[in-house]
């Protein structure tokens, strides 16, 4: 496990594409292609076939236009992302732990991972239902399978981003080849199609459909992918190199997401073609869909065309959820643990609803499970799209690279009217979910304070960003205030210095930093912490080789501070030194705790991460950090 506070988004493949080294003309563009098809691959996972088959079944073409406009609005929304991570060099989650307090970050975190996890749910049943449909393997079996593809992340990072956008490029094409053939049998009415992109809402029901349709397509841990993958790319920071790069991956979104628009619009108009047309208006459920295409389409390659497509999305979208998943968590927290550690955690997340479902309610559950899903990504989007327009549109980070007012409104046009649109269907299926219960009692003190809840979290996470800028201006624009320095020899100096050490060559860095403070007039406490198993156990009590060791090299520093005229004790710290360090620090009449640089990984890693703010907020005198 490491915390590190300058670790770079993605670190194993951050500026790892060389963009500008011997290449010219369409090889340079060719350089800066990939990212978007990594991001693109999540607006064509199976989630989005639930909802494209349901809109498609229920409302014929009428909701091809939710697909446009949501196409749209991803592709004004990952522009955003790729300029935050160009200009900046930060992804979304780092900018959002810059910019609100710990506990909003936590939130926000949290409500990340749930999008997270919610999109692999849809990979993991996806996945399942696909090898079901072509091998015959049962879903329950096919879902314990979707296991082992998390490894295959692992074996393509280590070989680099291009080969992993390679094959992420070359599933793509496989779906998208197995929907130009499912159209061309399916002989669609182009009249009809075209209506479709005229906007009506039918029902309420096609509402939540529509509101599916808009989490399958703009999802929100993808806002967090894009802004780190386009750091990939090694860029020179000028302002023609920028601009560079902003053009260039504004092409790149452009052609992937009409890509992904092409499969979904094929989805739907498929469904609409072939289950509409026949008054199947129920078919959300994909094994009904590929049931029913070989003998409405009179030919045996429709269904295997399907369920070839849906394995093909289902294993592309399962990498980019890892990678956004590493990316929330070392950005939001500045924790990053091991890869297959995380990888596996995600996916034992996503397993357990889907068994659950197969278990209670067999496989008929799992078109349900899918559109839900869905909806849940989309209440999500608020919670990055807000922080996203703030951090972009300012002036001062951005460096001159803001957004101009008109794509400012429009950004903020559209997280209106997807969080209004959530906030609908809350309200109508709270309101239905209240009438069919006896006591409606249990949900006014559970779900409406979460609801409540959220809502304050919207509100201030829209006006911190604006209230802190005008903070800024007012002190800015606050007369300087003059203070007296005539009795600056009379001030308090530091008397009892103490000294956290690991024996390291930072140790004398540590050392002179005390001693320039202190001079020989003060004294001195070299401390260290024993971290052997037998000192997390015994603490004190520990009597074994490292603590002597330990205690012997402390007194060999002690001994040489000496004979240059200085006051020195010794004393160990057992365990921890988040616990230790305070411990030690609380109970003896210290002015200064100096910490530093350490050498081995390990304690390094804890020191510059959850060491150094512990220690601080956990002691009542000042922390000097060499």
């Amino acid at each position: 496990m490491k915390n590190d506070a300058v670790n770079k988004s993605l670190e194993e493949v951050h500026g790892s594409v060389a963009t500008t080294t011997g290449k010219k003309g369409w090889k340079r563009i060719l350089a800066f292609l990939g990212p978007a098809y990594l991001v693109s691959v999540g607006y064509m996972d199976p989630g989005n076939w639930a909802t494209d088959i349901a809109g498609g079944s229920q409302f014929g073409y009428s909701l091809l236009w939710v697909l446009l406009m949501s196409n749209l609005m991803a592709l004004l929304l990952q522009s955003l992302c790729s300029r935050l991570g160009i200009v900046r060099g930060v992804d979304l989650a780092q900018a959002s732990r810059e910019n609100y307090p710990q506990f909003v970050n936590f939130i926000l975190w949290l409500l990340a991972e749930i999008a997270i996890a919610a999109c692999d749910l849809a990979e993991v049943i996806g996945m399942a239902i696909g090898l079901n449909l072509l091998f015959g393997l049962p879903i329950f079996w096919g879902v314990c399978i979707t296991v082992l593809d998390s490894f295959i992340l692992l074996f393509l990072i280590n070989k680099g981003i291009r080969k992993m956008e390679a094959f992420i490029v070359s599933l793509i094409f496989i779906i998208g080849l197995s929907f130009f053939l499912e159209m061309f049998f399916a002989k669609p009415d182009l009249a009809e199609v075209a209506a479709g992109l005229v906007p009506s809402m039918p029902n309420n029901a096609a509402l939540y459909i529509a509101i599916g349709i808009i989490g399958a397509t703009v999802m929100p841990h993808n806002l967090y992918l894009h802004s780190s993958l386009v750091q990939t790319r090694k860029i020179t920071h000028t302002k023609k190199g920028i601009r560079r790069a902003l053009k260039f991956n504004f092409i790149d979104s452009a052609i992937a997401l009409n890509l992904a628009f092409f499969v979904n619009a094929a989805i739907l108009i498929l469904a609409a073609s072939v289950f509409f047309k026949n008054g199947l208006y129920q078919v959300a459920d994909i094994n009904d869909a590929h049931e029913l295409l070989q003998g409405l389409l009179g030919t045996k390659w429709a269904p295997i065309l399907f369920a070839v497509a849906l394995i093909a999305a289902g294993q592309s979208s399962t990498l980019t959820g890892t990678l956004a998943g590493q990316i929330v968590m070392e950005g939001y927290l500045n924790l990053r643990i091991q890869p297959w550690v995380r990888r596996l955690a995600t996916r034992l997340i996503a397993i357990v609803p889907a068994l659950i479902t197969v278990a209670y309610y067999g496989e008929r559950g799992l078109g349900e499970l899918l559109v839900l899903s869905q909806v849940v990504l989309s209440l999500q989007l608020g919670f990055a799209m807000i922080p996203l327009i703030h951090f972009v549109s300012d002036k001062k980070k951005m460096k001159g690279y803001a957004i101009k007012w008109p794509m400012r409104i429009a950004s903020w046009l559209i997280t209106i009217v997807i969080v209004g649109l959530n906030a609908q269907l809350v309200i109508d299926e709270v309101s239905k979910f209240m009438a069919e219960v006896s006591n409606p009692f249990y949900i006014w003190i559970s779900v409406v304070p979460l609801i409540v809840g959220a809502g304050i979290l919207l509100i201030y996470i829209s006006v911190h960003p604006m209230l802190l800028k005008r903070k800024e201006f007012n002190k800015s624009h606050t007369p300087h205030i003059q203070t007296d320095l005539s009795e600056l020899a009379t001030l308090k100096v530091y008397r009892n210095i103490a000294v956290a050490l690991d024996f390291s060559s930072a140790d004398r860095k540590s050392i002179a930093s005390a001693v320039q403070l202190g001079k020989t007039e003060a004294r001195y406490t070299l401390i260290h912490s024993v971290e052997s198993p037998g000192a997390l156990v015994y603490g004190n009590a520990i009597n074994d080789l490292e603590t002597e060791s330990d205690q012997a090299l402390l007194e060999v520093y002690a001994a040489q501070m000496r004979k240059q005229g200085y006051k020195v004790t010794t004393q160990l710290g057992y365990g921890s030194p988040k616990k230790s360090l305070p411990k030690i620090i609380n109970k003896g009449d210290y002015d200064l705790l100096i910490l530093g640089a350490h050498g081995h990984t390990f304690f390094k890693d804890l020191i510059f991460g959850t060491t150094v703010d512990s220690v601080r907020h956990k002691v009542n005198i000042p922390v000097f950090i060499a």
